[in-house]
């Protein structure tokens, strides 16, 4: 009996599907529907239809009022683009598809670095240092990091109160009530969930745990702060006064639109890929391909490669004899 072909392009071969750093990174989509033709993702709306080639996309960001068929989810898999579902202009993360990426190396990069004491520091430190671009911060403890990143953030909140006219009492809000805030307190929680949805966007789709942060630590979102946290002086701080100085009617919501529109302004999904990949790989190294080999763990160091029959070294001596110490029979 013949097996019965299925209609459509046939799946691709990973290994010759574009590398990561030859992709468009993000491409974000809304109010339109998405589906597939060929080996193309397809975005409709009354404007028409657009062709996107997916095998050349990193990363596809569904907005609101957005369908998706599962033809399209099928593509996203076979090519390697990770699907994130999130708010108006990635503002906010909801959910994600699987990464960019199917090599387990970045992850597996950043397990080996949290769980390091000094390796930890020293990511740390790399951290801090991009709040600092002018010290040395290469032999301060955390807790003086923490000292010096606490007197940053306090002289960002005094220059944008100057600048703005807008007074500040210190950052204070109540996590279970949005309304029980100042205007400027609210503003500024606005402002900073965009961010900590856009740093959650892009960690996952290349690769990387949400979870195990460098500064933070104990929290599902632990690296999604770390990461958030080197851009809030940047932007989201500076915005919040900005919006609360203008004396808008619904800061929350209009802090939100300028910020999704700073992030684009200043590509910063893009900046985030670089300095993400910057604070977890050693200098030079390339950012981890879309394909590696699967393999086998291995105590004595190096990996060994899966789908192989190891039963054929059941009858080694060595083996033989540490089996027969545990009470195991080795034979034919």
């Amino acid at each position: 009996m013949m097996a019965r072909e299925l209609p459509g392009v046939k799946r691709p071969d990973l290994q010759t599907l574009p590398t990561v750093k030859e992709r468009m990174s993000f491409l974000y989509v809304e109010r339109c529907l998405v589906s597939r033709q060929d080996g193309a993702v397809t975005i409709s709306d009354s404007r028409g239809t657009a062709y996107v080639p997916a095998a050349s996309l990193g990363v596809l960001m569904l907005g609101p009022g957005t369908s998706v068929s599962h033809r399209a989810i099928e593509l996203a898999g076979d090519v390697g683009m990770c699907i994130v579902w999130v708010g108006e202009q990635g503002v906010r993360y909801y959910a994600h598809g699987k990464p960019l990426t199917t090599s387990s190396r970045m992850i597996t990069r950043q397990a080996e670095l949290v769980t390091n004491t000094r390796s930890r520091l020293a990511v740390a430190r790399k951290m801090y240092q991009m709040r600092f671009p002018n010290e040395d911060v290469s032999g301060l403890t955390m807790q003086q990091l923490r000292g010096r990143e606490g007197a940053r953030v306090r002289s960002v909140y005094r220059a944008c109160s100057k600048r703005y006219g807008v007074k500040w009492k210190g950052r204070e809000f109540n996590p279970d009530d949005f309304d029980d805030a100042t205007p400027i307190n609210q503003a500024l929680s606005a402002g900073h969930v965009c961010l900590y949805g856009v740093a959650h966007s892009v960690i996952v789709s290349i690769g990387c745990s949400p979870a195990l942060g460098f500064v933070h630590t104990g929290h599902e979102r632990s690296f999604v702060y770390d990461v958030a946290d080197l851009y809030k002086a940047e932007v989201s701080i500076p915005i919040a006064f900005a919006v609360v100085s203008e004396g808008v009617e619904d800061v929350a919501s209009e802090t939100r639109r300028r910020v999704r529109d700073s992030l684009h302004q200043h590509h910063l999904f893009e900046r985030m890929v670089r300095d993400i990949h910057w604070l977890l790989l050693d200098e030079g190294e390339d950012e981890a391909p879309v394909v590696e080999h699967l393999q086998l763990w291995d105590d004595r160091g190096a990996s060994v490669d899966a789908g192989v029959s190891y039963g054929k070294f059941l009858n080694d001596e060595t083996f033989a004899a540490n089996a027969e110490s545990n009470g195991i029979v080795v034979g034919e």
